[in-house]
């Protein structure tokens, strides 16, 4: 195992003394996840130790019409259903020079309330989110905030909405996140190091013995911690299956609040899988290496306790680009290859890689001062001339700068030359005043952006998370097996040898409504032959639209309850679902099947099926002895396809 030493003791640079009397520092996170909360609960610790009167807000409790918890269920969803589309949006927005437009309509509808949540003595502001970090820097260019606006990089790598033009402060944990900020646009970047919890302290012999009786893990063993975040997304099961099949360490996985996560691991086999824990200090002085996802405030925190850590099959986005800078920082090397897992596992459990990596790990906490004292500084430099957070309000330009015009040159009455001469008085030009938007107006606005969101996540967003294996679809992308349904011709019974290839292909059979009512007798005798059934519902095009179709997924489900006495598992689906759709669905205890090819079995060739694919054939009117045939066809070419059961999916 690592070698256990006790380091140099860390430095203590002298905080900032601000006094008595030192004001309020106002901080705003979000619960997206447990990294953004854990930052500012931290940062809150440190700057109340140093006089200041400390209030926190969540971003998303000031965007209006609940648009802010729908990002992050939004967010939530994409993770853990459609995490490729994820990684589209996420590298779409990290070359975009601005702010999409629903994030600037949640920045701009938050201005008002978050101004609001500022008291009078507030010295200095605090993002630890990158949508707050946005309209804080906002509010400040616009100069309706007077009061400094600092933003702390929680994430090791930094995407373009972290930069918030405006704000005074940006704070790095490490040069490398500072250089990328720097590069993206940001004025003002300090290198102040992590803040973490303050057990995290260096471990000792003694600590790991006492830490792994306490949660009752094998005292002799190397022991490799896995983590995925509060939500217990990403590969997690996976990792741990391959991390064990190594040999190198035994797996200690945290679920977070993912209890279904939890259960299914140690039904699998993992005996130390947790659910959500309070101490994970302690946890992590009881383990040799960490494994981890996203590269956040977890990794920080290994670094403290003196835990090597390696970052494998990460999640999208910020998880991606959160390791290559951890790699390039040379404090947690990334595994991309699953054949080098074993050997880089036991390379930092016990030996020099991983005694490097776990002094540059302790370097990073010893040696910088902190984030709390750079906002301290910010905050105490304003403390003696406090500004007003909200100017008075200016009036409008067109209400503005109107001066009479010069009185007429006078002239002496009676001269000749000089008579004066009648002009027609020109009344001055009346320009419309344009009146801010009123609140009922924006009201407006904003429900209809919650309306259209909530549109497109029930329908849009719906089939999107279908399409990539989410939503209770089965997913066969990420296995080496060929999965085949096959619907059989309409008015045909099949025979036992057609019967004994699809047994031995493992193939589902599906039976749309037409078929289960016109010939019950077949279908039970399907079933009696250890075919998996499929509910087709109306048959092709098996989707439904807003209005037509319906009723297809309740027909099938009764007609075949009505032929088997139990409604199937499976519901054939084209990628054309909705949340109704779901709903029924989930109603019927039924999992999406949307095929990834069609093959009809009339044709005279059949394609190479390939592997990570639900292949569905179609027989429609053609005879029985064509399905047969074209069954042959795709089981004949060598090598031959590794074919699964639906039911090792779901």
């Amino acid at each position: 195992m690592t070698e256990l030493i006790d380091p140099a003791p860390r430095s203590t640079a002298p905080p900032c003394p601000p006094g008595p009397a030192a004001g309020r520092v106002v901080i705003v996170s979000a619960s997206v996840g447990a990294g953004h909360d854990g930052a500012a609960a931290q940062l809150a610790l440190r700057l109340a130790g140093l006089g200041f009167e400390v209030d926190r807000h969540d971003f998303l409790d000031l965007v209006p019409a609940g648009l802010g918890q729908l990002v992050s269920r939004s967010y939530r969803l994409l993770l853990t259903v459609a995490p490729a589309a994820y990684q589209r949006i996420y590298s779409s927005t990290e070359h975009a020079g601005r702010p999409g437009v629903f994030i600037r309509l949640l920045q701009r509808s938050s201005h008002r309330r978050l101004l609001r949540a500022l008291p009078a003595d507030t010295r200095a502001v605090v993002a630890t989110y990158p949508l707050a970090g946005q309209v804080l820097g906002r509010l400040r260019r616009l100069g309706r905030l007077a009061t400094p606006a600092a933003v702390y990089l929680t994430d090791f790598s930094v995407h373009p909405l972290w930069v918030a033009p405006g704000a005074d402060l940006h704070l790095a944990a490490h040069p490398v996140p500072a250089e990328q900020a720097r590069g993206l646009g940001a004025e003002r970047v300090e290198v102040t190091g992590p803040v973490v919890d303050p057990r995290c302290t260096p471990v000792t012999a003694d600590r790991r013995r006492a830490a792994r009786a306490r949660f009752g893990l094998p005292p002799d063993v190397p022991l490799a911690l896995l983590v995925a975040g509060s939500w217990g997304v990403g590969e997690v099961a996976t990792v741990a299956a391959e991390v064990r099949d190594t040999g190198a360490a035994v797996p200690v996985v945290v679920c977070g609040r993912n209890r279904a996560l939890a259960e299914r691991l140690r039904a699998e086999g993992v005996e130390h899988a947790f659910g959500w824990v309070d101490d994970m200090p302690g946890l992590m002085h009881a383990c040799d290496v960490l494994v981890q996802n996203a590269g956040g405030l977890t990794s920080l925190e290994a670094f403290a306790c003196g835990l090597p850590a390696v970052s494998y099959r990460c999640i999208p986005g910020h998880g991606l680009t959160n390791a290559a800078a951890l790699d390039e920082a040379g404090l947690a090397p990334w595994i991309r290859d699953p054949a080098e897992l074993g050997t880089v596992l036991a390379a930092m459990v016990d030996g020099p890689a991983g005694r490097r990596h776990r002094a540059a790990g302790l370097a990073l906490h010893r040696d910088a001062a902190g984030p709390a004292n750079a906002i301290a500084a910010v905050a105490t430099r304003t403390a003696d001339a406090p500004r007003p957070l909200i100017p008075t309000q200016r009036r409008h330009p067109a209400e503005e700068d109107r001066t009479p015009a010069a009185p007429a040159p006078h002239h002496p009455v009676g001269h000749p030359a000089r008579r004066p001469v009648r002009r027609p008085v020109r009344r001055p030009v009346r320009r419309p005043v344009r009146r801010p938007v009123r609140r009922p107006v924006r009201r407006l606005g904003i429900a209809a952006a919650a309306l259209t969101a909530t549109a497109w996540l029930t329908t849009g967003g719906t089939q999107l998370a279908v399409a990539y294996g989410g939503l209770d679809a089965v997913d066969a992308s990420r296995t080496d097996r060929t999965y085949l349904v096959v619907h059989p011709p309409s008015g045909e019974r099949l025979d036992d040898a057609t019967l004994r290839i699809l047994r031995a292909a493992k193939a589902a059979v599906s039976i749309d409504a037409a078929q289960a009512s016109a010939d019950p007798g077949e279908v039970r005798r399907l079933a009696a032959a250890g075919l998996t059934l499929v509910n087709a519902g109306y048959g092709p095009p098996y989707g439904t639209g807003l209005v037509t179709r319906r009723g297809s997924l309740d027909a099938g489900a009764a007609a075949l309850r009505t032929a088997t006495g139990s409604t199937p598992g499976y519901y054939l689906s084209s990628r054309d679902v909705d949340a109704l759709d779901l709903g029924l669905a989930a109603y019927h205890h039924e999992h999406l099947v949307v095929p990834d090819a069609r093959i009809n079995c009339a044709a005279g060739t059949a394609p190479q099926v390939k592997p990570g694919q639900v292949v569905l054939v179609e027989c429609g009117s053609a005879r029985a002895a064509d399905l047969t045939a074209a069954l042959r066809g795709l089981l004949a070419p060598r090598p031959l396809p590794r074919l699964g059961a639906l039911t090792t999916l779901s």
